[in-house]
């Protein structure tokens, strides 16, 4: 007996938010009470209640504080922290995080300059990450924006088994940009026998140099 009195108390919770109100904290005057064995007791007056929990050697928990009168449950408190965490930890190493990695790119980019960009952004896009194209234009550059919307056009051609675009191109500030994700489709291993080629791609032409 002394074992199961001693057991009930108080605990400390690490955060004053979002905080479940547990066995001395519960001070409201009755409650809808739920046994051990998740059997219906009823409305019950609290100090009731949680004098049956210190009897069977448990907790008595608020686990509906929003019902009234409140839920409560009698139950091993500690085991019931371990199971919530252990949740919460399966569902966070369920969380899918994206990755987004940013590509810059100046009207003036040359062709060597541009595959050495586009290869990474196939890399990036391979392991899943999306990428977020951006041209930059400084001082007078801005005379030629259509370089870089047609730069960005050329990226996406060449991106086009490998990426889909889930933002237009758009001006933020002094960058004209646009985002890529990965494309759900399946890359092709082989190419069938009677599968005509591939047009020559157009050749990326660089801005003229500032004068």
């Amino acid at each position: 007996m002394g074992d199961r009195l001693a057991r009930f108390h108080s605990f400390e919770m690490p955060s004053t938010e979002n905080r479940t109100r547990v066995n001395d904290m519960i001070r409201i005057p009755e409650v809808r009470l739920v046994g051990a064995d998740s059997q219906q007791i009823g409305v019950v007056p609290t100090h009731i209640a949680k004098q049956m929990a210190q009897e069977q050697g448990y907790d008595l928990v608020e686990v509906a504080p929003m019902a009234r009168p409140p839920v409560c449950r009698i139950m091993d408190f500690g085991k019931y922290r371990f199971e919530i965490a252990k949740k919460e930890k399966a569902s966070k190493a369920k969380q899918h995080i994206v990755k987004v990695k940013e590509i810059k790119f100046h009207p003036r980019t040359d062709k060597n300059d541009y595959e050495y960009r586009l290869k990474h952004a196939i890399e990036f896009l391979e392991k899943g990450w999306k990428i977020k194209a951006s041209v930059l234009f400084r001082g007078r550059e801005m005379a030629h924006m259509d370089y870089g919307r047609r730069l960005l056009d050329q990226m996406v051609r060449d991106l086009e088994d490998q990426a889909v675009v889930e933002q237009a191109p758009s001006m933020e500030g002094r960058s004209l940009g646009l985002l890529l994700a990965p494309s759900r489709k399946k890359a092709k291993t082989e190419a069938s026998p009677d599968a005509k080629p591939e047009p020559t791609k157009p050749e990326l032409k660089a801005a003229p140099a500032e004068s």
